[in-house]
């Protein structure tokens, strides 16, 4: 236990010291973040969240290679997807070429890391859904979904990061129980080396200091949710993990993302189309801080991983698991259609002035 703990105290300040390097770096070669239209902070921000995040964890997984099954296909597939994130940051690239080398590292995930989704569980109430080879496609939409919701998600100061621990945390908490102590040591081992990123992202240090995750950070974040969920829950005949309970550590990110693609689609507006729609964006206009919404969102997500969290744990049907939170997405998706005429009227209901 101490020798654990001493190297996760080197981790984080490993992590910490990264950062302070890496946004020296990122002024030089104009790798920041600039005001604009959509994005109302002061000053360029340096882009290297992510970055120092995967250079972490690939000294981790080096000096570690055993924690988990494919760690080598791992930490290629990440240090892919950074430097594409990380290019992407820099020059605008189309999503389409991201879209191919997310689809692509999703494939090195299935042919040289042998993980892909076969079986959905009994999600329906009517017995195992075994997918058979139309687990290769639903693996590739599966990851690309997963990159991409976190990708969304990442609007305000802290959000990402807050919610990617939430997720690390429950799946951690998963495994744990089920005793897979070193894929449980790994995330806790993330969310070490994320707590310096998050501190520097809110001002920790003063506003000299501030970071962003940036795509880079996002696809990261993403990529290793969706790897350790499908390595727990398609483990085996008896996997730490079902199914079901998946979509209740990443319930935020996917539901937003899901919401508001439908939402555009219906709209005539392409579904990749940048807005200001978002779960956070729907907070603020409802006269909540940046703060206030950091914590409330984050709250929200803890609920829903603690839902899952104790359906596992008590082996509540996956079909009620399941139909729960298709009507949580009804919820949400609906009052997204209404989200003016609801903020509106809960405005005036609190007499917040515009």
């Amino acid at each position: 236990m101490f020798v654990q703990l001493i190297d996760l105290a080197f981790l984080f300040f490993f992590s910490l010291t990264t950062l302070f390097s890496l946004r020296k770096l990122a002024k030089k070669i104009d790798l920041v973040d600039k005001p604009n239209a959509r994005k109302l902070h002061n000053g360029s921000i340096p882009l290297v969240g992510g970055i120092s995040i995967c250079l972490s964890l690939l000294y981790f997984l080096f000096n570690n290679p055993e924690i988990i099954p494919g760690a080598n296909i791992y930490a290629i597939c990440i240090s892919i997807l950074v430097i594409v994130g990380a290019i992407d940051d820099k020059y605008d690239i189309s999503f389409k070429i991201r879209f191919v080398v997310q689809a692509a590292t999703s494939i090195t995930l299935m042919m040289m890391g042998g993980i892909e989704l076969h079986t959905i569980g009994n999600i329906l109430g009517t017995g195992d859904i075994n997918l058979g080879i139309l687990g290769y496609a639903i693996t590739i939409i599966a990851v690309v979904a997963s990159i991409n919701a976190f990708n969304m998600v990442d609007g305000i100061d802290g959000l990402l990061g807050g919610l990617s621990i939430v997720s690390f945390g429950g799946l951690g908490i998963m495994l744990a129980h089920d005793g897979q102590y070193n894929i449980a040591y790994l995330c806790l081992v993330i969310t070490i080396i994320t707590i310096p990123y998050i501190m520097l992202n809110l001002g920790a240090f003063g506003h000299k200091w501030k970071v962003f995750m940036g795509d880079a950070g996002s696809m990261l974040i993403g990529f290793t949710i969706v790897w350790l969920l499908l390595l727990s829950s398609q483990n085996g005949t008896k996997p730490p993990l079902r199914p079901v309970t998946a979509l209740w550590l990443i319930a935020i990110p996917l539901m937003d993302m899901t919401a508001i693609m439908i939402r555009r689609i219906r709209q005539g507006s392409s579904p990749f189309r940048p807005d200001r729609e978002h779960l956070h964006h729907i907070f603020q206009r409802l006269g909540l801080s940046s703060g206030q919404t950091l914590i409330g969102i984050c709250s929200i997500s803890i609920i829903f991983a603690t839902c899952g969290i104790l359906g596992e744990i008590y082996n509540i049907s996956e079909s009620f698991m399941f139909y729960s939170f298709v009507i949580c997405f009804l919820v949400y998706a609906t009052a997204l259609n209404y989200v003016w005429r609801i903020t509106t009227k809960i405005r005036s209901l609190l007499s917040i002035s515009k």
